[in-house]
């Protein structure tokens, strides 16, 4: 008996040293024991320690989208000419941290402030609702969805890559973070805060951003890409010509950090460390696989070859496919759809690149904005809940807000650009390449030929 009280003593003793220190990790306690601790402080219940894991899981899940920055970057320097690499690196940082700043400022606020309309919120501008409350979930949750802004925003950048300017390009990305962005996510996930949009009170279903996300990226690059133009010598004589990127391995590693980033970015909008997640990662995983094996199916059959980019873009296209309804469909359903996906890519980027002769250099509006639609539409289609005339409805609704809001915005936005500061560089800029002119530097300067040194001998 002596033994177990100076025991009893001695944890007692322990528990208050630790608690001293960091009096939130002492001793676990569930809520129907009835120890008594010797402080309140001391105590940690099971509701804290899961708010603890949620929390750990939500900054986790942040950073793995924060690193799909790295993935775009080198998806978008591969994809394009070496000469322009500087540019694609620089507007890809400059999207995460000019757009950081624009969303805390604003971004935040419009789209998960209080509103009494269900179209944009109205509240916690420069994070207010932090300095009020002092919640810190405030900030977790402003981490995830931060980083969000920033993919929405760097989409763009590979449809409009090789010929921008760069101080043009600033601007738009304030723009889209600030204001284009989170409106239509204030529609769609306002009530994830403190907002309550219009269209996610009629059931739409986006549960981690196959619209909110790519679509609106996908149509601010299809209005970008249609105002800039084609690049020199991408349309001659009415005929298409490739111009290919300088080094697909870089765009390979590009695509299998998208993909690793992607369990983040789907798995993680559950913001909640649960047993849900198992099933959003197996269908984020068996979609990327479906949409893969679809475009190099078709790519073969199309191209008499299994085409390398089309593959890639398949993978992409397939873990856009499934991020509407990662959640709630089914793993088979989750092959199909990224399967689909995976077909409708080529045939888009075919129809976008010689039809409508928009030039996309990395098949931006295919992966994001047309398979984003499409991913949108299939949540409800394969809805493991149930599909019904409503719900197919809803989501077609939600697929078309999102166009009608984005492409004219945005449009307008690079036709004012272009009109005041200038959209595009000058031809000899895009001839030289954007490095050079825009940034003064090389990415590869002892590989790089200039037309000045073309024709001498060594």
């Amino acid at each position: 008996m002596i033994v177990a009280l100076l025991l009893s003593s001695a944890g007692i003793l322990f528990a208050e040293e630790q608690g001293s220190s960091n009096p939130t990790e002492v001793v676990v306690v569930e809520q129907s024991q009835t120890v008594q601790p010797a402080t309140e402080k001391a105590v940690i219940t099971a509701a804290e320690v899961q708010r603890n894991a949620d929390f750990a899981w939500t900054l986790l899940a942040a950073f793995l989208v924060f690193f799909m920055q790295a993935g775009f970057a080198m998806v978008e320097a591969g994809f394009t000419r070496a000469k322009n690499t500087v540019n694609i690196l620089m507007k890809n940082l400059m999207d995460m941290s000019i757009g950081a700043i624009a969303y805390w400022a604003v971004g935040f606020a419009i789209m998960f402030g209080v509103t009494t309309t269900g179209w944009f919120g109205t509240s916690g501008f420069f994070m207010s609702d932090f300095t009020q409350n002092h919640d810190p979930w405030t900030l977790a949750f402003w981490m995830f969805q931060v980083v969000f802004a920033a993919t929405s925003a760097t989409i763009v950048s590979g449809a409009m890559a090789e010929r921008t300017k760069f101080v043009a390009y600033l601007v738009y990305s304030v723009v889209i973070s600030a204001l284009i962005y989170p409106v239509f996510g204030s529609w769609a996930w306002g009530g994830l805060f403190k907002g309550n949009g219009w269209l996610e009170g009629l059931g739409f279903i986006d549960f981690a951003g196959s619209s909110v996300v790519h679509s609106v990226g996908g149509w601010a690059a299809l209005a970008g890409a249609i105002v800039l133009g084609p690049r020199i010598g991408k349309y001659v004589d009415g005929k298409t010509k490739a111009i290919p990127g300088h080094n697909i391995a870089l765009g390979a590693l590009g695509v299998f950090i998208l993909w690793f980033g992607w369990y983040g970015f789907n798995a993680g909008s559950t913001t909640a460390a649960n047993t849900d997640t198992a099933l959003i990662a197996v269908n984020t995983t068996l979609a990327a696989a479906g949409g893969s094996i679809g475009a190099m199916l078709l790519s073969w059959v199309m191209f008499k070859k299994p085409e390398a980019t089309m593959t890639l873009n398949g993978a992409l296209a397939g873990l856009v496919g499934i991020t509407a309804g990662c959640a709630n469909v089914l793993t088979g359903s989750a092959i199909l759809i990224g399967l689909i996906a995976g077909v409708i890519v080529v045939l888009s980027v075919v129809f976008v690149d010689q039809v409508l002769k928009i030039d996309d250099p990395v098949g931006a509006i295919s992966v994001h904005g047309v398979c984003g639609a499409w991913g949108t539409f299939a949540a409800g289609l394969f809805n493991a809940g149930g599909v019904t005339l409503k719900i197919l409805g809803v989501q077609l609704l939600g697929i078309g807000a999102a166009f009608l809001w984005v492409f004219p915005t945005a449009f307008i936005l690079f036709k004012l650009l272009d009109a005041t500061i200038g959209l595009r560089v000058t031809a000899e800029e895009e001839l030289e390449g954007l490095d050079i002119g825009e940034h003064g530097i090389e990415a590869y300067p002892d590989f790089q030929i200039h037309p000045s040194a073309k024709g001498l001998k060594s």
